[in-house]
Order: C-alpha cells, then structure tokens, then sequence
C-alpha cells in the first residue's frame, strides 16, 4: 500500500479565491410545459452517444408507444407553471395502494401548429428493469401544416452557440466544464443508492449539475436521526421510504432532470439502465457482487462507493478496465510567443519575457506561424525537455531546416490518459496508493483502510452498528481491525492506533452533515467525471478523518445518548454539551450566494442558532438572477429578483424550523456600522464569510480582529477551493497575506498592439463603456446643468476634460441620431473607424518594414501586424456586428427599433445606402507605444485654448436638440443574452482579432473574459463549506489549539487536497511585552493626552505621533501641540477631527507611532480610548 501525494503538484499555483431552481408545484406525473410547449428534450443522438467508445454516455432507451409495462421506478416528473395545455391526469391512489396513472398532454402552440404526447405509465412495487423505464422522457412529435419559408433571422448569424444548453443558467459551470462536457452530462442516467444524509448531498449536486437523470434507490425508511444529516427530511417524512421522500424537493432543483425512485431490493440487472452508479450504504459482499457485475457490462458502468461514518469517510472508484480521461487537469493549453529558435540538435526555443511558460519536460506541443523556419509549422506534435521560464529544448533536429525569422505561437497539445482500475474485490487486498490529504496523517489511511472492513464484519456478525461510548462494542471492532491486518502478507500494519479506532467505533452510525457535504462535493464532482471523461478521476481508494473536530474534554458515555431529538446522530459523536453551544451561538454570515446557501443548509442541520438564546444574522444586499440557479440550490425560478438574503433565510427555516435566523439586504461597509455596531460585534461568537471579492473579506477580517471574532473562510474557483481559519490570538489574519496583483496588460497593448484574444475583449469593454455608458452619462451631466458643466472642465483645463467635451460634442453634434438608419450609419462609420481607418494610421506609422532606435524591427514578437478589414454584407459576422451596433445606439437616444434590423437581406439594404468617406493616413500621429503610460491623452500647452472653443461649440449644439432631450446610458450585462450586449462585445473583439491574426472566439468565451465570470460548480462549492463547518465544532468548543485547526487547499479535477495547520500570527517584543495584530491595548476614564503618554512611557515607549482617522491630534514636533497635553483625548478628537462620536460609541481609536530609547521605530497596537 502506498501513499498518492497529489498527481501534479508543479501545476498548481497558491491563490486566494473569490467568490463567486427551478420547479414548481410539482407532483408524480406531471410533464413540464412552458408558455405552453413541451420541455426540450436533451437527448444526443446515437452517433453522437457512440463516437466516444470509452465513455459511458447516455445509452438511447427503446421506444415502445401505448404499451403498458410494469416498473418499481417513480418518477418525479418536472413542470414549470405552463400557459395553456390540455391535462388528463389520474392521481396516485392513498394509503400506498397499487395504483396505475395514465397521462395524456396534447399542446397546439401558437408558432408551430406541433402537437406533443406523453404517455406515463408507473406501476408499484414490480421488478422490471426494461430500459422503457425511460420511455417517460420520449416525446413523439408530429409536424402539422408546414408555414411559409422565411428568410433566417439575422439572430442566427456569427453565433455558433448551440441551442441545447441554456448558458443563462449554466454560464458559471458552462466556464468550467466546456459545451462538450455538459452534453455528456445531459446524456447520463445516475444511480444513487443509500439516500442518508451523503447521499442526498451527491443527489442535490448532480441534479443541479444537469445529469439526464437521477435514481434513487433505499429500502430504509426516514427515521427522526437522519435529520441532522439530510437536508431534504422533515420531522414530516418520518416513516416514508428515504428515496420517495426525497423525490419531490430534489425535482425542484432542476426541472429539466428527471428524478425518480426504485423501490424493494436492488438486483443486478437493475445497473444496466445507468452509466454510473454510486452507493452509499451497502454490505461489503453485495458491492463487490455489484462492482463485478459493472466491469463486465458492456459498456462498462462507473461504480463509486462511498460511506461517511462520524468524523471517517472513504470513496472508492472504479470506472472499468480501461477508462479515458479526455482532459486530466481542465486547464486551457499553456501557449507561448516565440522570440528565437536555434539551428541546433536539439533546438533550443527561446519566448518573449512578458509570461513565464508553464510547460513542463515531457509536453508535446505543436508550433504555427513561424516565419523562417517553416519546417516546424506541420502541426506535428515536438516533446518538450529541459523546460525553463522562458524558453526550452525541443526534440529535434533544426540544423538544416531554414533560418527562423520572426513570430510564431507554441502550443501545449494534452493528451487523453488511459486509465486501468483494479475491480474491489482485487483492490480491497492491494489498494495501491491512497490519495493523502493531511500530510500529519501519513499513516492514517492505511488503518481506515481496515477500519471500514471491519466495521462491515462487525455489521455482518452483530446485526448493527457499534454502540457511542460502548466499550465492549469498540473492543470487539478494535479486535477485528487486529483480525484483519493479521492476515495481510503485505501491507500489514506494525502498529493500530486503538484510541482512534475507538472513535471510530463510537461514531460509526452517525451521518454528519459537514461530513456528508464534503463527501458529497467529491463523490458529486467524481460522477461528473465518470460521465464526461473531464478531469482526472480519484485512483481509487481515498479516506479522510477529522478527530481533531472531537471535544478536547474526554466524553462520558452518558453524554452521547440519544434525546430523542433531531440532533441524536450528533449527539453521539459530540456530546450534549457542545449541542448546546452549537444552539446558542450567535453567527453573524456574510453572503447567502453559492457559498451561503450551502452554509445555511449546514448550520441548520447541525442545530447552529437554533435556541431562543442563538441568532444567526445574514446579510447579502444581492438579488436573484437566473445564472445563481444552477448552484445556489437554495432558490428557485420563481425568486429571480428577490433579495438573496430573504429568500435563503426562509429556504432555510423550512430545514430546520428551529433556526433563529434574521436576514438582512446591507451590505457590511464602514458606511453601515451603524447597523452592524459595537454592540452586536460584541455579542457574536463566529464569523462566517461566504463573500466573492478581497475587498469585504478584508474589511470583515479587519472587524473580527477589533472585536476579536473567530472567522471562518472560504472561496472556489471552479473546481478548486480553499478554506481559512482565523481564530483570535491563535493563527494570521485574513489580510496577513496577499496574493500578487493580477498582471494588466499595458494600456498601448491593449488599444494598439494586442497580441491575444484577451488583449481585444478588454479593448472591446473598454469601448462599450465609453460608447454607450461614459459618454451618454456625460452628455446628460452637460445637459443638466451646462454651466456648471463647462466651468469645472475649464478648471481642469487637462486633456482629460478636453477628450470629455470632444466625446460629448460628436454625441450630440456630427454623431446626433434621429432616426434609426442613423443608427445604422454610425454602426457602419464606426466599423470602418476601428477595424481599417485605424489600422491603415498604425500600418502607415509603422510600415511593416519598420524598426526600433536600437535597429531591431518594431514588428518583433510579441507584437503581430495587423491588416485592415473590407467590409462586406455577405459576411454574417460583419452584419451581426452592424445590428449589435444599431441596436443599442438607438436605445442609447431612445429610437424605437424596427423589426426589419434582423432581416439580413433588409439590414443589407439600409447599409449600402450608406456613403462612407475615403480615409488618408496622416503624418504625425503620434501613437502610444510606452508600455508604462498610463493613459492615451496626451496634454497640450493648447489644451486650455481648446477647451473654450470647445465650451462654444457645445452650446450651439445644445441649442439645436429638441427640449427636454436626454440620453439613455446602457449598463454592461453580461447574464442577459436578448440585450445585444455581449453581441457587441464579442463582435468587437472578433473583429480586431481579425485584423490582428488572433484566433477568434465564440460569444460564450467571450462573455466568460469580457464579464469577467467567476468559473463556479456546485460541487468545490459543497466541499468548501463541509470543510469549514467541521472546523465550526473546534470553534464552538472553545478548547482547540492551533494544532488542531485546518486550512484546506482542493482541486476536484486533479484530485489534490492540501490540509495543515494554520499560520499562527507574528508577535512582536519589546522589553518584557509581547503583542500580536490580535491584541488591542484599551485606556479607559477618559484619559488625558499627558496621560496616554505617560501610560505608554511607563512601558518604555515613547509616543512621538498620535493621530485619529486622517487627523495628527499630537505630533512632538510641533511646540504648539504641547499646548495639548492636559486636553482630554475625547475633546482633541471633537475639535481637532471636528469628527461626532455617536451616543452608542462608548470608545474611539488612535494610530500611536512609538519609538524606543534607541529611537527605533516599535510597532504597536492600536490603542482604543475609553471616555464612557
């Protein structure tokens, strides 16, 4: 047995993260309709389903129309709140009777004249596995009266977007996984047998995730101790079987997946329906029965099994004998622009020095656009070796191939991976390596190795689980763990840690939800997997522990009893004792988005605040919008709009109706401590930020450091995830650390000389802004007051302000529309102005041929020579860009929009009838190239002249426009896909893309740069948060030493995990003192100035600067602040800062500079001065 550390440590970079529902009423049997129509099925076609032999893609179910088949599936069939629609529906008889329903729906759109039937047939309590069992999802359509062929919308043009996947929903989990991705996981049919609380964790992700459908399987039925574990039980489902209580909530999460249930014993024959089956709660025996059966299905079925017992939990995968992973890391190809290649063997590739390269010995990459040596741009893949920052060996012999020139891209090529799992009952004896995740738990998963074997023997001879605090139980599986590992030959264990084998025992029944969360994160993410080949699967045994979340105070057997309450399970893991102050805490959560809502799910279940002494205050000053939907599966379709606090804040009442939960919109600002005061930081016993920018996670670390607040930290980036513990006096704050600045791309290289496609979509932004946002603000600015207006760009008199009058001047002036063919002929002056006028004035300034001061050429990587483009009516992307254009500048002056804009054949004749005027290059223009400037205005000793002759102009064409006009400023939104906004942007960037060579992009790509969208999934998201709310118990306890506490570093995709002990703060001595960025020194009785001076001298330091805010209340050297020395403190404050202290605040706060007796400089705390 061995030990896997993390399969690409190299590829990983540290980073701090930042973050970053649909349904209805349904019922069993009813079909979702929108505005009438049928749900769009997302099946794949059989050639698209085959063409990648080693995935287990959706299989295509036989069809068999009006034939009854008995099945012990229940579906929970999606609807959404349809409009109009004919339904005949037999209801589910009472009392669990046999009964059978029939459904018919037949609806006539209004567009299409189609006609749409579905036929249901669902019977109880029968065994057939017949694939029909999916016939629910077919939808047989007839075509009616065929209408008139109409010309194609221009919609259609330049937009390669498929229509199968609705990218306002996914646009988050669309940027990590890729189109292709999600449309293998449309075709996928899941298995999740054991619906507890881990279980119900991997459903809830799946399903939001978009799978084509999810089973349930259990044959249990809900007791009140699961509730502390599964968030969709009530105290109302006590009785029902797991899986159907489950059914309807986890419909809700997604309507286009169908959820349903078997019911009775699982058999074999059962699995082929799926391409991948996970259980939860299964014998040893029959998983090995089931897994066998799996590898030798054809195709091969994905088993996963996965348990969480107390604070241990394992997963084992097992994808077939040959399993492959399409892309193992998710991460674009590494890309390099290419200064030099040698005539050598082998030759060496020397790149430009703006990017360090990623590549790595052993990377095949490819080469293009080389100039000179031509040989190496035949797409033939070249090994990489000897790899360093900025240049590297290729496997080749250059020496007779031509001179290189200039340019040229290299380009890492990834290679699929063939992997070949061992079946369970082979890997059970030899588990190869184990993935580590705690490297202070070296040899801890080899012992839960034998742990969890022998917890099902202890099962299988005893009829039930070890009993919390028994000793007889836990010495009776201590004795088999001894029993088992006596019989290894190999990879027996020399010694067993019995204490934590106790614990194990002790805990063994209990599904915990922090546990389950974390689990259900990985298993969910690993399903993803199995279904689509995207990432690197786990390979195969992972076991994962988390003692140190135990009390530190031993627990007496009596304190682990049940209560007959919905926290027993906990109970018996914990104790009653820290049940109690998990129910009294007082929580402050900042954000309910994707992180909130799965914290709020989590602190509901484990009883956080959920007493008349706990509270737990949420505050998110958000709104719901569609694309939260596929993650933050605490909302729903009918919320978009509503605020995210209110609506997570009831979502979660309904878990757990105990919670004590009061939702807030304020966003936590210095502006709002009036509402967020002394005295509620005072009262808090956590913080739990689930924020998604540096900006308030710093604010909020530098408020829980004044008030000394634990804080509990988290963040995703797709599929990796961090969490950080900051506990007072203990570990670094939040702001103790700071990751690099993102690198910007130099102003001129952006505006000038772009070498990527992300050069153009930040070039692309910035123009939609200063068209249609900027310049229509400032002509509204103008306008409302015009006076005031021009007296403070006079008073500037820099070029800015003359650029803000030549911007406003052409808005109103020469570039005024009236109509909406203006529209179009300033969309068309604007193409010619940026993808040919411009470039022919670059070109013109620096011929091809041109060179540097130093002699070398100017055009020498990583600058690329562009060319200008010719318009053409017969290019779909070139009208696309045109109606983008029109469109919002019309909005822009309030012009009504006419149908014909996306016609092409219409939109064709408004822009011929368009005159564009010849353009000349001129001499002299001066074009940034300084890659340090910082702006492209450039002043002139002429500014102020112009200025006021521009001031002169304006009101002249102020007087021109019609009374009462003003302009519309358009805000980018990037997650609306009718506003024709990210149309624009994508056409601009793609445009300049072309003039300059760079690979173009798709409108999806390019709403991913230019939004600047935050890859989200649902599944680092759950992970995230079950981490943290394990480290939630130590907090809660109160006893734990740093060495207890864990921060975690994750990525899904590789799989890594990364868990140690946080990093305790810097102290800081002087003489016999010691302080740390925790401590505060606090002056009470409404000291003097004398006094805080003294007070500090007589700890051997001396003051020399004492300020408040931006204000020097005492600096020593001026001789007039002597003068101060018996004011009391409070007073200076008043007169000196002229600031009001509120009558709540009973203390204020100074910054003292100190110096020693050797006068060097001594960092102390910040000083609180008490005069209440």
């Amino acid at each position: 047995m061995g030990l896997l550390f993390g399969l690409d440590f190299g590829a990983e970079k540290s980073f701090r993260v930042i973050a970053g529902k649909r349904g209805g009423n349904e019922r069993e049997g009813i079909c979702s309709t929108q505005n009438g129509k049928p749900r769009e099925k997302r099946t794949p076609s059989i050639s698209n389903q085959s063409s990648h032999p080693n995935m287990m893609l959706g299989k295509c179910p036989r069809r068999r129309r009006n034939k009854k088949k008995t099945s012990s599936k229940h579906y929970m069939l999606p609807r959404k709140r349809g409009v109009g629609g004919e339904v005949e529906t037999q209801q589910e008889g009472e009392g669990g009777a046999e009964t059978t329903s029939n459904l018919t729906i037949t609806i006539d759109t209004l567009t299409n004249k189609k006609h749409c039937t579905v036929a249901v047939t669902s019977e109880r309590n029968t065994n057939s596995s017949d694939n029909n069992n999916k016939a629910i999802n077919d939808i047989h359509t007839s075509s009616g009266n065929a209408e008139a062929a109409e010309e194609p919308s221009i919609m259609a043009l330049g937009n390669g977007a498929s229509t199968d996947i609705d990218e306002d929903l996914h646009s988050r989990q669309l940027a990590v996984y890729g189109r292709e991705t999600m449309r293998r996981l449309f075709a996928s049919n899941v298995l999740i047998s054991g619906m507890q609380g881990l279980g119900a964790e991997i459903a809830k992700n799946l399903v939001l995730a978009g799978v084509k459908s999810v089973t349930l399987h259990d044959e249990a039925v809900v007791e009140l101790w699961d509730l502390s574990g599964n968030f969709i039980f009530s105290e109302d489902d006590v009785g029902k079987n797991r899986a159907l209580a489950s059914v309807q909530k986890l419909q809700e999460l997604n309507n286009s997946v169908v959820v349903s249930t078997l019911k009775g014993e699982l058999t074999k024959e059962q699995l082929s329906d799926f391409q991948v089956v996970v259980f939860t709660d299964i014998s040893l025996e029959k998983a090995i029965e089931f897994n066998d059966y799996c590898r030798n299905h054809q195709p091969p079925i994905s088993f996963i099994k996965s348990e969480v017992r107390g604070l241990f939990g394992s997963v084992f995968c097992d994808f077939g004998p040959e399993f492959t992973v399409f892309d193992v890391d998710g991460e674009d190809p590494h890309t390099g622009i290419i200064a030099s290649i040698s005539n050598d063997n082998p030759a060496l590739v020397g790149c430009v020095d703006d990017e360090r390269l990623e590549f790595q010995d052993g990377d095949l990459v490819v080469f293009s656009e080389v100039n000179g040596m031509t040989e190496l741009n035949n797409g033939k893949p070249r090994k990489v070796k000897n790899a360093r920052p900025y240049s590297f060996n290729i496997e080749e012999d250059t020496t007779q191939y031509a001179a290189y020139v200039k340019g040229g891209i290299v380009t890492q090529v990834k290679q699929p991976k063939v992997l070949n799992f061992k079946p369970l009952r082979e890997a059970l004896r030899d588990p190869g390596d184990f993935l580590l995740s705690d490297f202070s738990k070296f040899d801890r998963p080899p012992l839960l190795h034998l742990a969890f074997q022998a917890l099902d023997k202890f099962i299988v001879e005893f009829g039930h689980f070890p009993v919390a605090g028994s000793e007889d139980d836990a010495q009776k599986f201590i004795s088999l763990v001894i029993g088992i590992n006596d019989t290894l030959s190999d990879g027996r264990l020399e010694a067993i840690d019995q204490n934590l084998l106790r614990h194990f025992a002790s805990g063994a029944r209990a599904v915990l939800n922090p546990m389950a969360a974390m689990f259900g994160g990985l298993v969910g993410q690993e399903v993803v997997k199995a279904c689509s080949g995207k990432f690197h699967p786990l390979f195969q045994f992972f076991y994962f522990d988390s003692v140190e979340s135990l009390p530190k105070e031993p627990l007496h057997p009596s304190d682990l009893k049940p209560l007959n309450s919905r926290y027993d399970a906990q109970i018996s893991v914990f104790g009653s004792k820290l049940q109690k102050n998990l129910e009294d805490a007082k929580v402050f959560m900042v954000g309910s988005g994707a992180l909130g809502c799965e914290f709020l799910k989590n602190l509901a279940l484990m009883g956080v605040s959920c007493s008349k002494q706990g509270k737990l205050t949420i505050t998110d000053d958000d709104v719901i919008e569609k694309s939260n939907l596929s993650r933050q599966f605490l909302f729903r379709d009918w919320n978009i709009g509503q605020a995210k606090s209110t609506v997570a804040a009831s979502a979660a009442g309904l878990i757990n109706p105990r919670l004590n939960i009061e939702a807030l919109q304020n966003r936590a600002t210095p502006e709002t401590e009036n509402v967020f005061d002394d005295t509620f930081w005072e009262n808090l016993n956590v913080v739990v930020n689930a924020l998604d920018n540096v900006n308030a996670r710093l604010y909020i670390d530098q408020r829980c450091l004044y008030f000394q607040k634990p804080l509990l930290e988290s963040g995703t980036l797709g599929t990796k995830c961090n969490t950080q513990m900051v506990i007072p006096h203990l570990t670094e704050n939040y702001g103790a650390s700071r990751d690099p600045p993102e690198k910007q791309a130099p102003m001129c290289t952006v505006h000038s000389f772009p070498h990527n496609i992300d050069h153009c979509l930040t070039w692309a932004r910035s123009e939609f802004e200063g068209l249609l946002e900027k310049t229509p603000a400032e002509v509204n600015a103008y306008l409302t007051n015009p006076n005031e207006y021009t007296s403070a760009m006079k008073n500037a008199g820099d070029a800015q302000s003359r650029d803000n009058l030549e911007r406003v001047l052409e808005c109103i002036g020469k570039e005024r529309c009236e109509a909406f063919q203006d529209c179009v002929e300033w969309a068309c002056l604007k193409f010619e102005d940026y993808f040919a006028n411009r470039v022919k004035q670059l070109t013109y300034t620096f011929p091809e041929d041109a060179t540097t001061s130093n002699g070398t050429p100017f055009w020498s990587a990583p600058k690329r020579f562009p060319r200008p483009l010719k318009f053409s009516v017969d290019d779909p992307s070139h009208l696309y860009f045109l109606m983008a254009a029109s469109v919002l500048r019309a909005e822009t002056f309030g012009i009504p929009i006419p149908d014909w804009v996306k016609s092409p054949s219409k939109l064709a004749d408004a822009v011929n009838k368009v005159k564009v005027p010849e353009f000349q290059p001129k001499k002299d223009v001066k074009i940034e190239t300084d890659e340090k400037a910082s702006t492209l205005s450039t002043s002139s000793i002429d500014d102020v002249a112009v200025i006021n002759e521009l001031v002169i102009k304006l009101e002249e064409c102020r007087n021109q426009l019609p009374s009462g006009f003003k302009m519309n400023p358009i805000q980018f939104e990037k997650d609306d896909d009718t506003n024709y906004h990210m149309d624009l942007i994508a056409g601009l960037a793609n445009m300049r893309a072309r003039n300059y060579g760079i690979p173009e992009v798709d409108r999806l790509k390019a709403k991913f740069i230019a939004g600047r969208i935050i890859p989200a999934i649902a599944t680092s998201t759950a992970m995230a948060t079950g981490l943290v709310c394990l480290e939630l118990y130590k907090v809660m306890d109160g006893g734990h030493k740093l060495e207890d506490y864990r921060n975690t570093f994750a990525n899904l995709a590789l799989p890594l995990f990364s868990i140690a002990e946080p990093v305790p703060p810097k102290v800081i001595k002087h003489k016999d003192l010691s302080w740390t960025v925790w401590d505060r020194w606090i002056l009470k009785d409404n000291p003097t100035l004398r006094e805080l001076l003294q007070w500090l001298k007589d700890k051997d330091l001396n003051a020399y600067s004492i300020s408040f805010g931006s204000c020097l209340l005492y600096n020593s050297i001026f001789p007039k602040h002597r003068d101060r020395m018996d004011k009391k403190l409070v007073d200076l404050a008043r007169e000196v800062a002229k600031v009001e202290l509120p009558p709540n605040r009973a203390h204020f706060d100074v910054v003292v500079a100190c110096e020693d007796d050797d006068d060097n400089d001594i960092d102390i705390p910040q000083v609180s001065i008490y005069f209440r």
